[in-house]
């Protein structure tokens, strides 16, 4: 006769301390990158209700420059001075057949500073700019672009 050892109780219920433990790193390792995945500085962007999609501008190889509320001036993560925006532009798009350049403003940056920068990115030989905004939610849709026109069904 062969030796067999004994076996206790079958525990019924499944081990979920296991699984805890996993979902606390998947936790801590998704706040350690989420702030990662943003592109640039975060500035807060004027809303708006006659916005277009710019999916260019999400892009990792997009050109963007951020103007803050105080006036500084970003291209990605890095700070640049006004003097520096014509070059540094100049020496990203030199390579690109894309040309366009996205300006993130601060809805409260001075209009001025906006200005001086679309100025800039010009003088670097970009002829298109995109001024991001967000979406305005509390409005309708948007209005048809100029030359579509909407027809009421009950007319003529």
């Amino acid at each position: 006769m062969a030796y067999k050892p004994k076996v206790g109780a079958t525990m019924a219920a499944p081990n979920v301390i296991p699984m805890a433990d996993i979902m606390l790193v998947l936790l801590i390792i998704m706040m350690v990158v989420t702030p990662m995945l943003q592109k640039g500085v975060t500035v807060d962007m004027a809303h708006t209700r006659n916005w277009e999609n710019m999916p260019a501008a999400d892009r990792d190889d997009a050109v963007l420059i951020a103007v803050t509320r105080d006036g500084h001036l970003y291209m990605g993560n890095q700070e640049i001075s006004a003097d520096q925006i014509t070059d540094q532009v100049k020496d990203k798009i030199a390579d690109k057949l894309d040309k366009t350049v996205f300006i993130r403003a601060d809805a409260g940056a001075k209009y001025g500073d906006v200005k001086k920068v679309v100025d800039d990115v010009r003088d670097a030989g970009v002829d298109n700019v995109g001024l991001l905004t967000l979406k305005d939610e509390s409005a309708g849709p948007p209005p048809p672009p100029l030359g579509e026109q909407t027809t009421n069904p009950g007319t003529p």
